[in-house]
């Protein structure tokens, strides 16, 4: 593990940020709770995103209607990416959003 605890914990406070500033920019009908550093997101329809810290494994963790994804951080490149697709963070949550909001939002800054 090359990341620090607390640079770990830095980077997904931002990343969790990002995602907030994202969805308060949309005009989707949401709730958006960040309670013990897990970010909970409901959309209008009910389904949710839920983002959480594996403080241990140094990963950020991301539940969603299609299922549950580990996000590792690539220092090299400063992207979350999942460890079982390799897919970007941010193209799993355009993909997500769109299928679970039916939105066309751009998570391209994180």
């Amino acid at each position: 593990m090359s990341l620090t605890e607390a640079r770990f914990h830095d980077l997904v406070d931002a990343v969790q940020q990002a995602v907030e500033d994202i969805f308060d920019d949309s005009d989707l009908d949401l709730d958006l709770e960040n309670s013990a550093g897990v970010l909970t997101v409901r959309f209008e329809n009910g389904s949710q995103l839920i983002f959480s810290r594996q403080p241990a494994l140094r990963q950020l963790w991301l539940a969603a209607r299609s299922g549950g994804f580990h996000f590792d951080y690539d220092e090299d490149n400063g992207r979350w990416i999942c460890d079982t697709s390799d897919e970007l963070l941010s193209e799993m949550l355009d993909r997500i959003v769109a299928e679970q909001a039916g939105a066309n939002l751009e998570f391209d800054e994180i």
